[in-house]
C-alpha cells in the first residue's frame, strides 16, 4: 500500500492509510527481532514497487549500476530499520503508548539522517507519494517535506487507534475522528486560499529547456562532437525564435571537458550564439581544473597517470552571458552513491580503484559551495539532478538570493521507469516550499515547467528530440520554510536523541543495581 501510493502509480491517497496495519504489527509483537523481520519485509516490498528502476536494467547499462541497484533493493529496506530501533528503545523506557505516539517522529528523523551520510538516496521520502495531491501540499511553504511526513503518519496514527478502538471496545471514538479530520482538512483549507495567492511579482522572462534526447552510454564513448553541438544550438534557435530568452540545456550536455582548453572553438561557438541571440545559457557539463604545483590542489585532487599533474573534476554548470567572456560555474556538491562518488572513497581509496563506470564518472569531486546564477539584475539557482530531492539544500539557493530554480539532469539512464516521472513529481514539492518557479531540462525527458502553487505548465514526452518554451517569473519572496528549513527536521533529532539517551542510562542504571544486588547478595 506504501509503495503504491507514489508517483507514477495514481492512488496517493492511500499513505494516509497504508501505515495502519504495519503500526498494528509494531504495536503488538512483543520480540525486538520479530518486529524487525516484519519491518525489513514491508520495507522491501515498498523499495521494490518503488525504486526497482535503479539499476537502470537496459540492454546497455553498466555492470556496476546493475549491481549497485540490485544491492540498494536489499540494502536500503535495513536503513529503513533505524525508525524501528528507536521506538524499541522508546518502548523500554517510557513504555508502549509513548512508544507508538513517538514513532512519526522517529521515522522523520530517519528521513533527515538519510540526508547526510556517503550512503544518502532520500528518494522516498513520504511527503514525496502525494505531489499529486496539490491543495494538501501547499502547506509546505511553512513545514517543508518533513512536515509533510509528520502529517501524514499522524493521520495514520489516528486512524490506527481508530480502528483498533472500534473493534476492541465496539464504538467509535469521535475525538479521533474529529482530530483526523482537523489533520487532513486545515491544509486542504490553507491550500485553496494559497492557490488563489498571485506570487507573479517580478520580472516576466521565456525559458527554452532544450531536450536533445542523445543515448546517455553511447555519448560518452565517442561520436562527433560537432554534430552533438549543431543539434543543441539548432533547437535553441527554434527556441530563441518563440522568444526565449534563457535557454537551459540538461545535465552533462556534453561528454568532455568543455573548458580544459582543448575546445576552444566549441566554446567560442556557443559564445558566438549567446550573443548574436542576447541569450543567458544554462548547461549541464562536466568541468576540471589543474594544479601543476602540488601545493595548489586541494585535499581531495586526484593525479594523471601520465604526467602525475593533480586536478578536480565535477559534475557542474556552466552559465553564458552575452556580451561576456566571463564564464560562471557551480559544482555538484550532492553527489549520487556509486553512480558518481564511491561512498567513503576518502576513507578507503581501495574502494575507488574497484568500482568504476565505463562511462568514466564514478568520481567526481565534490563542490566546495552553493552558488547563484547572475542573469543582469536576478538570479538563478542551478541545482543538478538528484540535488533536487533534498528539500533544506534546494532552499540554500533561495536564501542566497536565487529567484527561479533550474534543475538540469539526464534521467534517461533509467529507461521508461518510475524514475524519471518521480523526479518530475518530486519537484513540485521543492515549488511549492520556495514560492518558486522550477523549470528542469532533461537530456531524455521529462523537461517540465513548474509554478510556485507546484502546478506543472507544461512537459514534454519521455524520450522525444523536444525543445519546452515557456514563461517563468522571477520571485525573491521568502517563505517561511525557506528562511526556516531545519526546524522539524532538528525537533525530531532532538526527540530521538533524547530517547536513545533515556535509553541508556536506563541501561546503565539497571546494570549497576544489578552488580549492586550481586555485591550485597
Amino acid at each position: 500500500m506504501i509503495g503504491i501510493s507514489y508517483p507514477p502509480i495514481p492512488f496517493p491517497y492511500l499513505i494516509f492509510i497504508a501505515f495502519v496495519p504495519y503500526l498494528y504489527l509494531l504495536n503488538n509483537t512483543d520480540e525486538l527481532i520479530k518486529r524487525v523481520r516484519i519491518s525489513y519485509l514491508a520495507f522491501f516490498v515498498f523499495n521494490l514497487i518503488t525504486i526497482y528502476w535503479v539499476g537502470s536494467w537496459t540492454k546497455e547499462a553498466d555492470t556496476f549500476l546493475m549491481i549497485s541497484g540490485g544491492l540498494l533493493l536489499f540494502v536500503n529496506p535495513a536503513l529503513y530499520l533505524i525508525p524501528v530501533f528507536l521506538h524499541h528503545y522508546a518502548l523500554k523506557t517510557i513504555g508502549k503508548k509513548g512508544a507508538l505516539f513517538l514513532f512519526p517522529f522517529f521515522w522523520v528523523f530517519f528521513e533527515y539522517l538519510f540526508t547526510l551520510t556517503d550512503l544518502r538516496f532520500p528518494w522516498l521520502t513520504l511527503s514525496n507519494s502525494i505531489t499529486s495531491f496539490n491543495s494538501f501540499i501547499q502547506i509546505a511553504d511553512i513545514i517543508g517535506a518533513y512536515g509533510l511526513s509528520l502529517l501524514i503518519l499522524f493521520i495514520n496514527l489516528f486512524v490506527y487507534l481508530l480502528v483498533i478502538g472500534y473493534f476492541e471496545k465496539g464504538r467509535i471514538n469521535y475525538r479521533l475522528i474529529t482530530l483526523i479530520g482537523i489533520l487532513f482538512l486545515l491544509p486542504i483549507v490553507y491550500g485553496i486560499i494559497k492557490n488563489n495567492y498571485d506570487y507573479d511579482s517580478g520580472d516576466k522572462i521565456r525559458v527554452g529547456l532544450i531536450q536533445p534526447n542523445l543515448n546517455p552510454w553511447q555519448k560518452w564513448s565517442g561520436g562527433d562532437l560537432q554534430e552533438q553541438i549543431d543539434l543543441y544550438l539548432g533547437l535553441s534557435q527554434k527556441a530563441v525564435d518563440l522568444g526565449a530568452k534563457i535557454i537551459v540545456f540538461p545535465e552533462s550536455a556534453l561528454p568532455v571537458y568543455l573548458l580544459s582548453g582543448n575546445y576552444d572553438f566549441e566554446v567560442n561557438q556557443i559564445h558566438n550564439f549567446v550573443n548574436k541571440n542576447k541569450v543567458f545559457l544554462l548547461t549541464g557539463m562536466p568541468d576540471i581544473n589543474f594544479y601543476f604545483k602540488g601545493e595548489e590542489a586541494p585535499e581531495d585532487a586526484k593525479e594523471t597517470k601520465v604526467s602525475g599533474a593533480k586536478y578536480t573534476s565535477f559534475n557542474s554548470i556552466l552559465g553564458f552571458s552575452p556580451d561576456s567572456f566571463e564564464i560562471q560555474k557551480y559544482g555538484k556538491i550532492k553527489l549520487v552513491p556509486f553512480g558518481e562518488k564511491v561512498p567513503f572513497v576518502e576513507e578507503i581509496p581501495l574502494i575507488g580503484d574497484l568500482i568504476k563506470w565505463q562511462v568514466g564518472i564514478s568520481s567526481w569531486n565534490t563542490g566546495d559551495s552553493i552558488k547563484v546564477f547572475n542573469y543582469g539584475k536576478n538570479k538563478i539557482g542551478g541545482v543538478i539532478c538528484i540535488e533536487s530531492i533534498y528539500p533544506d539544500f534546494v532552499a540554500e539557493f533561495v536564501q542566497k538570493g536565487a529567484g527561479l530554480i533550474t534543475v538540469v539532469t539526464n534521467d534517461s539512464w533509467y529507461g521508461y521507469s518510475s524514475g524519471p516521472f518521480q523526479h518530475k513529481e518530486i519537484n513540485r514539492l521543492r515549488a511549492i516550499e520556495n514560492r518558486k518557479y522550477v523549470v528542469m531540462a532533461a537530456n531524455g525527458g521529462v523537461s517540465n515547467i513548474i509554478d510556485p502553487n507546484g502546478n506543472i505548465i507544461s512537459e514534454t514526452k519521455l524520450f522525444s528530440k523536444d525543445i519546452l518554451v515557456g514563461d517563468i517569473i522571477f520571485n525573491y519572496h521568502k517563505t517561511f520554510y525557506t528562511n526556516f528549513p531545519l526546524i522539524i527536521p532538528n525537533f525530531v533529532t532532538g526527540i530521538s536523541i533524547a530517547i536513545f539517551i533515556l535509553f541508556l542510562l536506563k541501561k546503565f542504571f539497571q546494570i549497576n543495581l544489578y552488580k549492586e544486588d550481586e555485591k550485597n547478595n
